[in-house]
């Protein structure tokens, strides 16, 4: 590792926080430590599953000597001796916990955090998806300080970024971490240099809620006050867009004695504007060959191109349609 100040401590878990750690180990920036979260038991055996950021560290950082520490509670008085310990000039963090003040305050040259919108829009634990699902032209990211309230601290860098007419979540995700690494090294010299100058963040206020099953449930007579000439397909499309592909938005199909759960993961609008219908919402049109359409309450239309079936891979209609004949018969509910 190279020595190069300032001593930096960085936090984070999934992979969107992987990149930034990993272009400031590219570029010689001197990590002294990582945090992040505890290993957890998931799958059929309860096998201990390691964070991307830990995987990466134990790959790169701590052959070299660098600390990692996965605390479970950041109040901890060991975990704080230890940070402590580490005369960090500096601690990043990127989608991570929320800090309390003592650790936030440690060190001399601050905290940050990069968010992945454009503050004060989306603050909260999912802005990527929601940006999507709203509708929203342009996303982006943010480096901002941390201080009590999630989400609020002082901005110092912004970096915009337009969203495709038919991009998706994974797409846009790839995009903004490349993004968000370049722009955490771009605020780490900056602070270096003392020319930064923070800035309140002000503007409209959106919230990025953590994403449910609930949200994820397609809904064929939708609405959204936040998008009022938005037909029901259309909210529906981007909903899906928002979640694609993972976790992905969820359907359910039956005729009154089978139901069938599906994973949508692409789809697009047959017709994109409401008008009168006299088809009960849900209700299946295809050729039982190569097209599913929905029709919503409002009169709009919308195709299901990509699907998964609860139990089977995931497929194109056309594939889905040559095990599944008579799907007019059903409706989507």
């Amino acid at each position: 590792m190279g020595n190069l100040s300032p001593r930096i401590v960085y936090m984070g878990t999934p992979e969107f926080a992987v990149a930034p750690l990993e272009k400031l180990v590219q570029d010689n920036y001197n990590i002294v430590g990582v945090v992040t979260v505890p290993d957890k038991p998931s799958g059929r055996g309860l096998k201990l599953n390691q964070s991307a950021v830990k995987q990466y560290a134990m790959e790169h950082l701590v052959p070299e000597g660098v600390k990692l520490m996965q605390p479970v509670s950041l109040k901890d008085e060991q975990f704080l001796e230890e940070l402590r310990s580490l005369d960090a000039d500096m601690f990043i963090v990127v989608a991570f916990r929320m800090l309390p003040e003592v650790v936030w305050g440690m060190p001399p040259m601050g905290t940050f955090n990069l968010h992945g919108s454009l503050l004060p829009l989306y603050r909260g634990a999912a802005p990527i998806n929601w940006a999507i699902i709203k509708g929203e032209k342009k996303s982006g990211v943010t480096t901002f300080l941390i201080d009590k309230e999630i989400d609020t601290g002082n901005i110092l860098m912004q970096r915009e970024c337009p969203i495709g007419e038919r991009e998706n979540i994974g797409s846009l995700y790839d995009r903004l971490m490349g993004i968000g690494a370049e722009l955490v090294v771009e605020t780490v010299e900056g602070l270096k240099a003392g020319v930064l100058v923070p800035k309140p963040q002000e503007g409209k206020i959106t919230g990025a809620p953590k994403l449910n099953k609930e949200l994820g449930r397609i809904k064929w007579g939708m609405k959204d006050p936040d998008q009022p000439g938005s037909s029901c397909a259309q909210l529906i499309d981007r909903l899906v867009r928002g979640l694609s592909p993972y976790p992905a938005a969820t359907a359910a199909m039956g005729d009154g004695e089978k139901t069938f759960e599906f994973k949508v993961f692409e789809c697009s609008l047959v017709k994109a504007e409401a008008s009168p219908c006299d088809k009960p919402s849900g209700t299946i049109s295809s050729d039982n060959r190569s097209y599913i359409h929905i029709h919503c309450a409002d009169g709009s239309v919308l195709s299901l191109d990509e699907i998964q079936m609860a139990g089977k891979k995931r497929m194109k209609t056309k594939d889905f349609l040559l095990g599944f004949r008579d799907i007019e018969k059903y409706r989507f509910f």
